[in-house]
């Protein structure tokens, strides 16, 4: 047998086991060469097929993490094959068995039948793609992977959940044009309004010159009256992903302009009453 170009044929009747484990070793650096190198190669062409066709980076991901499983999955049934081969093993027989044998089991595989067709359609028709944020079963986080089977979503505190495909609904995509950056803040009921206003507005100004805001932002006004303090409500609308970050430099600089201007930022009190029990 000519496995690689290499004649084993001498030790096919001589040694047989050494034969045999030359062949399953050489079959294992071939899988081993070929794995890396393939994704590697996958990578690349998709890359410049991305750029020549004005596809999106994070489709061209998406595809690429898919494209690399499928290319994984064949070159393993590929190294099955090769392997059943060399211990002489008739591949045909063990596919019609398999095929039976996954017909049994089909009815009772609903589930992954589901999560492949939904996973399909996922992919057709663009609903999430790699490092998009999004919500969907009962997760929020980072995309990581779409696959036929599951798909990896990333928790902001670094939790990996991998989702079946079927159980992805009322997907929430948060990736997909300009966020809303959005900041309450309560005042005192002694303070001046329009002087609190004027102060907030001021803020807006300067983040308006911010190159992740593309409008706003700006006052609204009076949002609603809380037990102890009026709330207040600046809005604006930020390039994707930048809201987060937006909202906290805002929220910094609220503080800092309330403590220059002397407007007091309502908390919780705590009042306790002594009784003197000599009376």
């Amino acid at each position: 047998m000519n496995m690689f170009g290499i004649d084993f044929s001498a030790f096919n009747t001589t040694y047989p086991l050494i034969a045999s484990a030359l062949k399953i070793l050489f079959l294992f650096i071939a899988f081993a060469i070929a794995a890396p190198i393939g994704r590697k190669v996958i990578a690349s062409t998709l890359e410049k097929a991305g750029k020549r066709e004005n596809i999106s980076p994070a489709r061209t991901k998406t595809l690429e993490k898919l494209i690399q499983n499928v290319y994984t999955y064949i070159l393993l049934f590929v190294f099955i094959a090769m392997l059943f081969g060399i211990f002489g093993l008739d591949l045909a027989p063990l596919i019609a068995g398999a095929g039976i044998i996954g017909l049994a089991i089909g009815f009772g595989a609903q589930g992954l039948v589901s999560d492949i067709v939904t996973g399909f359609f996922i992919l057709l028709e663009k609903q999430i793609e790699v490092d998009e944020y999004v919500s969907t079963a009962g997760y929020s986080g980072i995309v990581e992977e779409v696959g036929l089977r599951t798909t990896k979503i990333r928790s902001f505190d670094g939790t990996l959940n991998f989702i079946p495909n079927r159980q992805l609904e009322g997907i929430s995509n948060h990736s997909r044009g300009t966020m809303r950056a959005l900041v309450d803040i309560g005042i005192s009921y002694d303070d001046n309004i329009d002087h609190a206003m004027s102060v907030l507005q001021s803020i807006c100004d300067e983040f308006q010159q911010d190159a992740r805001f593309v409008e706003g932002p700006d006052v609204l006004g009076v949002q609603s009256f809380g037990s102890s303090d009026v709330v207040l409500r600046l809005l604006g609308r930020t390039e994707n992903m930048e809201q987060f970050a937006a909202e906290r430099d805002i929220r910094k600089r609220i503080k800092e302009e309330f403590d220059k201007a002397d407007i007091e930022i309502p908390f919780p009190h705590q009042v306790n009453i002594t009784k003197d029990s000599s009376k």
